[in-house]
């Protein structure tokens, strides 16, 4: 539009032209129209700059439109609110709280509007004590229960935590519309009241009160957080009858509440009818659902598919799928998974950072764990934990200590640090230094030990074989262990050869879990360990009986982009018999370097003959047979195991090292053993 051509129109028709560059954030057509109007000398009224002050705060030109509002030489309430409300929108709180103040002195009353802006800015900002004072301010104006400022209010109260004060405001309110309503409903499941969030959603369906898409949102999380799988199903039947599964928030909420659920069938019929919808945050949903349960392929295939439709992922689709790979210690897609990280440039977020390191040392490369911490820019304390759990896996307790030293001079510690300290010093046996922690831990750190910390003491004492200390520390808790105290307590017991008290152990131990079949069998192994056979026959006639079956032992290997999984004594691999041939080949070449079978693994009563072609034919050692002959020399090899390593496989495994020169790596439930050169990382203490 011509300067000169600007005087044929009306300003009405002029401001909604500025407004047209407000909505569209057109700033620099904007600024040139405003130049053209001062060029021609057409009168800016009121109405106008108005209009100007407005598009200048959207565009994000806040001190452009305060300059025009400083100039104005008379102003009307939209003026004020105008500025007001650009102010906030722009998070510069002070100034619109000064702008309110000179309003007020200026004998304008402010509107509901210049209110909400304010509010809507202290929960942006987290600024709850400035909400407070505009709220007793729109007290004094009577604009508190004014729908607009009701509903601005009670988002801010719930955002900042005040779920009490919330809700007491939300029951106060005369009149309330779905804004209000959603504003509740999301409140309560942002502060872990999904309880209360479904309660509030059945209200207002009750009340006739219209449901849109957000409210659908907000009640879906609540289900997905309760795991309320049937209730989410009947918002399902409401989703789909009110015509929103084709909306993106919607589909993503219900994905999101099927996936928390289990019900994979469901989130993949979701997703298949959301297909010309999806975002990344559809593809992570689905894909972190499948990774909880361990559907590691069927993740996979999700990631790629992702890839395929151009879409760019974020840090919680990399971070589920890291963590996936790490449960899995699939270390080839994990490395994959690191170098597209790097790619996109979010190896600086930290907690992906935290999320690599912790995959790489559950895959048992500790240089590598090492050198991601190094590399993360101003690390936090997820990623200072994480690599205290990594060293305290592997069993390195003086390494926990000296990185906790250093961690304390950068960083708070917390409960899981203390967990990982007490565990590093479990695993390499500083007792001293382990009760030391744990005695100075709430004293010193201000952290109060919780049930797991206690654990943790329980298994430091029995591992020493400080048996009677775990059982007077036992005695002087204030409460009883858990199962997994006992099942620590138990373990020591048998392999410190206290019957007595391990008989103990295991009573408690089925008061808590009546099913727990690991209970028996480390009985049932104590008892073996001293010659008992009576005994031993007796439990497992009680076992049989109550149709309970011991967990058999697997161990596993990734040679290549495959997973090969075995049994002890297993027969069903194709190449079982070089496997088997290379197995007899092993025991010959540790026997003469000095291996000695230790029978007293095997709780059968056999011949020792036998027992020993039971060692021999464990289904770590028969991995480590495959990867021998399935693996290049040089390439450590990874190994493993859904049971602890028993104590003949780990004296095998040392001389196996010993002889075939390789470094070979064994992640049991408890732990990480190097074997290197005929001897392990953990000392022989375990």
């Amino acid at each position: 539009m011509r300067s000169h051509t600007l005087c044929k129109f009306d300003s009405k028709t002029l401001a909604q032209l500025i407004q047209t560059y407000a909505q569209t954030k057109q700033l620099n057509r904007g600024k040139e129209f405003h130049a053209q109007l001062l060029r021609a000398n057409y009168p800016i009224c009121i109405f106008m700059t108005n209009h100007l002050i407005n598009m200048y705060s959207k565009c994000g030109l806040i001190d452009y439109a305060h300059n025009l509002f400083e100039k104005m030489p008379k102003r009307n309430i939209v003026s004020w609110t105008a500025m007001i409300t650009g102010f906030s929108q722009n998070s510069r709180l002070s100034e619109a709280v000064n702008v309110l103040s000179q309003m007020r002195i200026a004998g304008q009353d402010p509107t509901q509007f210049a209110f909400a802006s304010i509010i809507k800015a202290c929960v942006s900002l987290g600024l709850i004590k400035i909400g407070k004072q505009t709220h007793c301010l729109a007290l004094k104006y009577c604009l508190d229960w004014n729908i607009y400022v009701g509903s601005n209010l009670a988002d801010m109260y719930s955002k900042c935590g005040m779920i009490i004060e919330a809700c007491k405001f939300f029951e106060e309110m005369p009149c309330k519309d779905a804004v209000l309503w959603t504003a509740m409903i999301d409140g309560y499941a942002k502060n872990g009241e999904f309880e209360a969030a479904l309660l509030a959603f059945k209200r207002m369906n009750k009340d006739g009160v219209m449901i849109d898409p957000h409210v659908l949102s907000s009640t879906l999380s609540a289900c997905a957080a309760l795991r309320d799988h049937k209730f989410g199903k009947c918002l399902q039947t409401s989703v789909v009858k009110l015509g929103f599964e084709l909306k993106v928030v919607v589909g993503n909420a219900l994905l999101d509440m099927y996936s928390k659920a289990g019900d994979m069938e469901s989130a993949s019929n979701v997703f298949v009818v959301m297909s010309e919808h999806r975002n990344v945050v559809s593809f992570t949903s689905l894909l972190h659902g499948y990774c909880k349960m361990q559907w590691f392929n069927e993740a996979l295939a999700v990631f790629v598919d992702l890839r395929r439709q151009g879409i760019d992922p974020n840090e919680y689709t990399f971070s589920s799928l890291i963590k996936a790979c790490a449960s899995q210690a699939a270390l080839e897609q994990g490395a994959q998974l690191h170098a597209q990280v790097v790619k996109l440039n979010l190896d600086v977020d930290s907690y992906i950072s935290a999320c690599l390191l912790d995959m790489y040392g559950k895959c048992g490369l500790l240089d590598h764990s090492i050198r991601v911490f190094n590399e993360t820019r101003n690390p936090t304390e997820i990623a200072w934990n994480s690599l205290l759990n990594v060293f305290a896996q592997h069993g390195l307790g003086k390494e926990v200590m000296e990185l906790f030293n250093k961690m304390v001079l950068v960083v708070k510690p917390n409960a899981i640090t203390f967990t990982s300290l007490l565990t590093g010093c479990s695993h390499a046996g500083l007792f001293n230094e382990g009760l030391n922690f744990f005695y100075s831990m709430e004293k010193t750190y201000g952290v109060v030990p919780r049930e797991e910390h206690y654990n943790c003491v329980i298994d430091l004492l029995g591992r020493a074989g400080r048996l009677k200390d775990a059982e007077e520390f036992i005695n002087g808790m204030l409460f009883k262990p858990n199962a997994f105290g006992w099942c620590s307590f138990l373990g020591a017991c048998r392999v410190h050869g206290d019957t007595k008290r391990g008989k103990f152990a295991v009573e408690e131990l089925i008061k808590l879990e009546p099913e727990n079949i690991g209970a028996i069998v480390l009985l049932s192994n104590l008892y073996a360990k001293e010659g008992k056979w009576e005994e031993v026959r007796r439990l497992r006639t009680k076992m049989r009986e109550g149709n309970l079956q011991k967990l058999p032992g697997h161990s596993w290997v990734d040679v290549g982009n495959k997973t090969h999984v075995f049994g002890a004594e297993d027969w069903s691999h194709s190449r079982r018999k070089e496997i088997y041939e290379k197995l007899d080949s092993l025991l010959v070449q540790i026997q003469k370097a000095g291996y000695v079978p230790c029978t007293d693994s095997v709780a059968v009563d056999m011949d020792d003959s036998e027992k020993q072609t039971l060692l021999h034919h464990h289904s770590e050692r028969v991995a480590i047979a495959f990867a021998l002959l399935s693996m290049p020399n040089g390439k450590p090899i990874i190994v493993k195991k859904n049971l602890r390593v028993c104590v003949d496989c780990h004296s095998a495994i040392k001389y196996i090292s010993k002889v075939v020169g390789r470094k070979i790596i064994v992640r049991d439930t408890r732990r990480y053993h190097h074997f290197a050169d005929g001897s392990c990382s953990c000392g022989d203490y375990w």
